[in-house]
């Protein structure tokens, strides 16, 4: 297996743009006009293509692209019943409105394992370190339960919420015995608070009660994981290189310290990240994967430029408490539209300025 650098350990956020004939595959499949059996042959035969890029590209810890998923979130309801498709308007900016997601609809049930099948394939498939991630408690509630199709199964959000946490805490056991390197749960609608506008629109005002829930959520899902270090990722969103909201982080970084999970995989690259002097109160017991990467940007970063942005937080995070990661996932979703051959550059530059990094202050 490999070993993880001791200094600035590289990491992807997860997903990979797709080729488009992998789009139109999952489209497909969604459709009913290929069955999900032999849509996973094929998938079977294209994933360790994903792999193998990110392996080419020297990144520490890897994942599968994501490739086999619809989206981040509906992983989910890929692998739990009680969702009806198509239901919710994703909102929010324009770039978003053409994409539904489900609800839920009826008490929900785990039908087969949210991500372990990915999970063991890609372990099977590299001797580099691996990382899956699977969506938050606090992500799914916020995306999945609305008020027009859910009450009639779960009267409230939270009450939902906490359904939620017992499965996915039981998909982090499985992921840990099946000796993942590293697994990240994905709670960006913890960071879609900090945008006023946001706010507006999904009728927040009480923002410490949102906040206690994502920690409720985080918390309830990593509880009795030993042995695999656990990341939270927090982003702004993203479809088609827009950012869904917009903010600095000063709203919400005094409650990851209460979040029992070892790091933080945040974006930072990205103005509308809104910069890093936040960074002056980030956790002194928690690790920063600091986002250095940005993936709407279609400029592909130096290696030299990655390396000062994390030398830029090191006035804040000391060295042994940095690791990088781009922003996001390149595609959160299997339709937005990214370019693989851009990706592949962008992480090859994240490997190169961390190789910089080491050189400087190994």
């Amino acid at each position: 297996m490999a070993t993880t650098p001791d200094l600035f350990p590289t990491y992807v956020v997860g997903s990979l743009p797709r080729p488009q004939w992998v789009r139109d595959l999952i489209e497909d499949r969604k459709a009913g006009s290929i069955t999900p059996g032999d849509a996973e042959k094929v998938l079977d035969e294209v994933v360790p293509s994903a792999i193998r890029m990110q392996e080419r590209t020297g990144i520490d810890f890897i994942s599968d692209g994501e490739w086999r998923r619809e989206s981040y979130v509906k992983v989910f309801t890929d692998a739990v019943d009680g969702f009806t498709p198509d239901l919710v308007s994703s909102g929010g900016t324009s770039a978003f409105t053409h994409l539904w997601y489900p609800a839920v609809t009826s008490k929900i049930r785990l039908r087969r394992p949210i991500a372990l099948d990915e999970a063991t394939f890609l372990r099977s498939h590299t001797n580099s370190k691996v990382i899956v991630a699977v969506p938050s408690p606090y992500t799914v509630a916020r995306r999945m339960w609305h008020p027009d199709h859910s009450t009639g199964a779960y009267a409230t959000r939270e009450e939902f919420m906490e359904a939620c946490i017992p499965i996915i805490n039981g998909e982090l056991h499985r992921l840990a015995a099946a000796g993942v390197d590293a697994i990240q749960l994905d709670d960006p609608w913890l960071a879609l608070l900090v945008d006023p506008k946001y706010r507006e629109s999904s009728g927040i005002t009480d923002i410490d009660h949102e906040m206690a829930l994502s920690v409720r959520g985080v918390n309830g899902a990593v509880q009795g994981i030993a042995g695999v270090p656990i990341s939270v990722h927090l982003c702004h969103a993203h479809f088609a290189r827009a950012h869904g909201t917009k903010g600095p982080y000063d709203l919400i970084i005094g409650v990851l310290s209460e979040m029992n999970v070892a790091r933080f995989a945040m974006e930072f690259a990205t103005p509308d990240a809104g910069g890093i002097k936040v960074l002056r109160d980030f956790p002194a017991d928690k690790t920063l994967g600091l986002g250095v990467i940005d993936h709407t940007d279609p400029n592909v970063e130096t290696p030299e430029i990655v390396a000062s942005r994390v030398e830029a937080a090191m006035e804040y995070v000391p060295k042994e408490r940095l690791s990088l990661n781009p922003d996001c996932g390149f595609s959160p979703s299997s339709v937005n539209p990214m370019d693989f051959d851009e990706a592949y550059l962008k992480l090859r530059s994240l490997g190169l300025g961390a190789r910089l990094l080491r050189e400087r202050y190994g």
